[in-house]
């Protein structure tokens, strides 16, 4: 299970650049470069907050600590370096996260390795591809023929996805395993629409 948290990320990496690549994507040395300083230093510092069971507490270490926001701080740094700096690559959302999630992932299996827990170790790295697929997806779509509607959409999807990974992990973690599978399959289906949309190019 160690091997999986190591190597799904770049596995799903390598999967989806074969499929969607146009071109050779922005920013890619800087998402290495911050994504190892930052889990090097969560590494060593360890956890801020700390659960305390079943409950809210439970959910909101899951959302800040484990699942959701290990995802959503690549892809507001990435947002922040196109509007302050640009790129000469295409720009690629995802790309961004996966990389930047290459050295959180090695470290995570590392000190998860002991615990041997499969919701860590095989449910997370399912639920941060699907996470960083599924926001390029809705920004991607959102800037191809802009309309106000898309907008609205995509904002509330983008908001709703990371809180459904962050339930589906706690779903699990409280043994509502069907719950949990469900919020997984919801999380998802933006992960196999940018799938489908890659495909569809060729």
């Amino acid at each position: 299970m160690s091997f999986f948290c190591l190597l799904w990320v770049p596995f799903f990496y390598l999967f989806r650049k074969s499929l969607m690549s146009e071109g050779n994507s922005s920013g890619g040395v800087w998402a290495l470069l911050l994504g190892s300083i930052i889990a090097i230093v969560q590494f060593f510092l360890g956890y801020i907050i700390i659960p305390g069971g079943f409950g809210v507490s439970r959910f909101i270490f899951g959302f800040i600590e484990i699942v959701s926001v290990p995802v959503l701080i690549p892809v507001f740094v990435y947002f922040l370096m196109i509007l302050f700096r640009g790129f000469s690559g295409e720009i690629d959302f995802a790309g961004f996260a996966l990389l930047w999630l290459f050295p959180v992932g090695a470290l995570r299996a590392l000190s998860w390795s002991s615990m041997n827990d499969p919701i860590l170790l095989i449910l997370v790295p399912l639920l941060w591809t699907a996470l960083a697929a599924g926001i390029s997806f809705f920004i991607t779509w959102t800037a191809n023929n802009f309309h106000v509607l898309k907008l609205i959409v995509s904002v509330l999807c983008i908001i709703i996805l990371p809180v459904a990974a962050a339930a589906s992990y706690w779903a699990f973690f409280s043994q509502q395993t069907l719950l949990g599978y469900g919020l997984l399959a919801v999380t998802n289906i933006p992960l196999a629409f940018s799938i489908g949309s890659g495909v569809s190019k060729y």
